[in-house]
């Protein structure tokens, strides 16, 4: 039974599952917003929400643990670059998910994610 299980599985290994919500993660910054389905939108949205807490300190402590979810030093410094001045006031709450509906070729569950 999966009573109090929090994670969001996506039927994959845990080496797979951690390298798709780290690109995503990744795109997610680079992009701004992402088109992905819905089950993937809201597993990612817990981690880039740990990331962007951290990156509102600049320390070097918080570089390396941003660096160490991400394990892209330009993403990092994006990262570090914007969420200090736009999410400095902000108490959480840094992404979106909109539903955009079925996706035509399998009817999967789209949606947009994007920082606020």
């Amino acid at each position: 039974m999966r009573h109090q299980k929090s994670k969001h599985k996506l039927g994959r290994s845990y080496e797979h599952r951690k390298a798709l919500l780290r690109n995503l993660m990744i795109a997610l910054i680079e992009h701004r917003k992402i088109k992905t389905t819905l089950p993937k939108a809201k597993a990612v949205q817990p981690e880039i929400e740990r990331v962007l807490n951290l990156a509102r300190a600049d320390t070097p402590h918080n570089r390396r643990m941003v660096l160490s979810k991400l394990d892209s030093k330009e993403a990092m410094r994006k990262v570090f670059t914007f969420a200090p001045t736009e999410y400095a006031t902000r108490a959480g709450g840094y992404t979106r998910i909109t539903k955009l509906g079925p996706r035509l070729g399998d009817a999967a569950e789209m949606a947009q994610i994007e920082l606020l």
